[in-house]
């Protein structure tokens, strides 16, 4: 038995209808090309109609009502003006999305060089406040190391002029500690570090307040 023969696909039914029309350089009705098309190309009258609607859609064939018939035409010099055509839109299109390409890739180049610059600075940021915090604890010990021995100073003195000397102590030693406590608030309001590990860190008494 004989194997059965493959149809034609769509595009193949496509090709063969432009030969037809290219060859003949001529007009056709619908019905015309029913008859015509089996014969000549093998496109199955059924679908003729369809694949004539496509060519027709896609711009390769023309289409014009004269008189009362609608008539089907197509050149072979028109199909060269629509391939140059849809060249020069793909061209078009193809330039555009090159100039496309080239802002997105410039976008991202600005972007990865202000995420560079912002992590430098926040680098020199913290630095900076790395200074600003040794700036301020550097004398931390000392000064509590000088707020106990104002006691024994003031032990030291004639009796005419103890009240005085415990006065000028006084004002001493809250002035030291008003310094310790308000260096204290700004490392805690600043960089919300607890009082307990500011103690431990920069070697204040847990125990020191006022008098």
């Amino acid at each position: 038995m004989a194997a059965r023969k493959k149809g034609l696909s769509l595009e193949e039914k496509r090709a063969k209808m432009l030969e037809l029309f290219y060859e003949s350089q001529d007009i056709f009705q619908m019905k015309e090309l029913e008859k015509i098309a089996p014969k000549k190309k093998g496109v199955i009258s059924q679908s003729v109609k369809e694949v004539t609607q496509s060519l027709l859609d896609d711009g390769l064939i023309e289409c014009e009502k004269i008189g009362p018939f609608v008539c089907y035409w197509a050149f072979p010099s028109k199909a060269m003006q629509t391939d140059s055509k849809r060249r020069s839109e793909l061209l078009a299109l193809y330039s555009n999305l090159e100039a496309q390409e080239k802002d997105l890739s410039k976008g991202l180049d600005k972007y990865a060089q202000c995420s560079h610059e912002v992590i430098a600075q926040r680098k020199v940021r913290a630095e900076r406040n790395r200074e600003e915090i040794n700036r301020w604890t550097g004398n931390v010990p000392s000064l509590c190391a000088c707020a106990p021995s104002l006691s024994g100073l003031c032990a030291r003195r004639s009796r005419p002029f103890e009240e005085l000397e415990r006065r000028i102590k006084r004002k001493s030693t809250f002035s030291f500690l008003d310094n310790i406590l308000s260096i204290k608030k700004w490392c805690k309001s600043e960089f919300g570090m607890e009082e307990n590990v500011l103690d431990q860190q920069f070697e204040i008494p847990a125990d020191l307040d006022y008098i």
